[in-house]
């Protein structure tokens, strides 16, 4: 037990490579750009661009971070098939779950509030609608002057 020593030995690391500070600086303002990206793409206001941004960048900055600071690409295939497994089982929780969470009401809950911003919101856009259009004042003609 006194001579448990942590060398690359011991433990197989000979399959791990080293890198340069030049690569994870790159890695680095890779990530960086996307992180700019996906700040300015919601400010467009296009849905299907914010959407985009918001979940597609954010899938790649973490798929960037996973292979190249956690160093998966070098880890032995298992780890791969344990991290898609994990992934799996999120995607099934989150399609379990979210037939009532995105719900505003159910079988013993109900989210008051989401109803009130919903009605408020629906009451708003319904009186914009119907207001009547305010016409424009004809010009006056100006005064003559001598």
């Amino acid at each position: 037990m006194a001579n448990q020593s942590h060398s690359a030995e011991g433990h197989g690391d000979d399959h791990h490579g080293t890198h340069s500070t030049q690569y994870y600086v790159k890695i680095w303002g890779i990530l960086v750009v996307l992180l700019i990206v996906s700040i300015i793409g919601p400010e467009l206001g296009i849905q299907v661009v914010t959407l985009i941004t918001a979940f597609g960048i954010a899938i790649v900055k973490a798929y960037m971070v996973a292979k190249y600071f956690m160093h998966l690409d070098i880890e032995k295939t298992y780890i791969v098939y344990l991290l898609v497994t994990c992934v799996a089982f999120l995607g099934l929780f989150f399609a379990g779950v979210s037939p009532d969470v995105l719900k505003h009401e159910g079988h013993n809950w109900e989210n008051r509030a989401a109803k009130e911003h919903v009605a408020k919101e629906l009451a708003k856009q319904k009186a914009s609608e119907s207001a009547p259009a305010v016409a424009p004042k004809a010009e006056e003609p100006a005064p003559a002057t001598k």
